[in-house]
């Protein structure tokens, strides 16, 4: 009997190892899940008036391909005419310490309805870097962002931000709010109708008509200019075949981070005038009169923030993943030589 009940217990024993060894370890978050869990809940203002607002439709956010492809010199014209569900698109580069997120929006307008000293131009690439600090919780900790407005950067800490000013002064504070289509608080950002300038809310914010946009993995077109409800789906940048892999396409990009755009289709028309490839994506982004270079807002975070904030125990500056690190030379040197943009 007690021969027997040793080898029960031995077979128990072992029956409890294989369900202990079947039981997975927590995954580790994907990029993706974390890119969707900080986006931020985006405010857009909307103005209708004069022929190049469409009625306000010039103000809503969307994907580059919008139109059904890659061609941004056609942007402007088809505007007027194709579905214009919410996009936005994101980069996730990491080290050992901090996780950086990118998230440009883009319009395929940037438009003015003032006859004089004002210029438009096709395609429009704003956005926001938040820095996120790797706690050991699931989805890190929130400590700093910086948004791009035109040829501007702005950087902002959330409440209870370990962070403070560094090279540059801090220029607010960042809200989170809680989003109706999850259980996370999401920073708030913000961006001007026509223009588009990019700001933590409410240094922005929609003025009367305008659309609240929350992330999402389904894209939605607002039911009009004053929808309070809207949907954007996060897309990765690095994705197979995505903005990244499309750096080198002539149609879509005049040089490098710089989207093409011509002056058809009436841009300018009634206005100071359009000028052409004047929009950027992310490795484009550049605020001539701080110290990091071009670009390196989404290429080279660490050394950003680094700059813009003081931050106890700093931060690595050795990337355990940056595809943008790929391309770093052809980069430095683009933003060596390149004009300056107008965005």
């Amino acid at each position: 009997m007690l021969v027997r009940n040793r080898f029960l217990a031995a077979l128990a024993a072992l029956a409890l190892g294989a369900t202990v060894l079947a039981t997975p370890a927590h995954a580790a978050v994907s990029r993706a899940e974390l890119a969707l869990r900080w986006a931020p809940i985006h405010h857009q203002d909307v103005d209708a008036t004069g022929s190049h607002a469409l009625g306000g439709r010039s103000d809503y956010l969307t994907a580059i391909d919008f139109d059904g492809n890659l061609d941004g010199r056609d942007n402007w014209d088809r505007a007027a005419t194709a579905a214009l569900p919410a996009h936005a698109y994101y980069s996730v580069v990491e080290t050992s310490t901090h996780w950086y997120l990118t998230y440009l929006f883009f319009h395929p307008r940037d438009w003015t309805d003032h006859p004089f000293f004002e210029t438009e131009h096709e395609n429009d690439g704003e956005g926001v870097l938040l820095a996120i600090e790797r706690d050991g919780s699931t989805y890190g900790v929130l400590r700093g962002a910086v948004t791009v407005a035109h040829s501007d950067f702005y950087s902002y800490t959330p409440a209870g931000s370990t962070w403070t000013s560094g090279r540059e002064s801090v220029d607010g504070t960042l809200q989170l709010q809680a989003s109706p289509h999850d259980a996370f608080t999401h920073p708030v950002t913000a961006q001007e109708a026509q223009g588009h300038g990019l700001k933590a809310f409410p240094q922005y914010a929609i003025n009367c008509d305008g659309l609240i946009h929350y992330p999402s993995t389904v894209a939605e077109e607002p039911a009009g200019g004053n929808d309070r409800d809207v949907r954007y789906k996060v897309v990765d940048i690095f994705a197979a075949g995505g903005l990244w892999a499309q750096r080198a396409n002539a149609s879509l990009f005049a040089s490098l981070g710089t989207f093409a755009g011509d002056t058809s289709g009436g841009c300018g028309s009634g206005t100071w005038g359009c000028s052409a490839n004047s929009a950027n994506a992310p490795w484009g982004w550049d605020d001539g009169n701080d110290l990091p270079g071009r670009g390196e807002l989404a290429s080279d975070p660490a050394k950003l923030v680094a700059e813009y904030f003081t931050i106890p125990g700093g931060v690595s500056r050795a990337y355990t993943y940056n595809p943008y690190a790929d391309a770093a030379a052809a980069l430095k040197e683009a933003a060596r030589t390149a004009p300056p943009t107008v965005d």
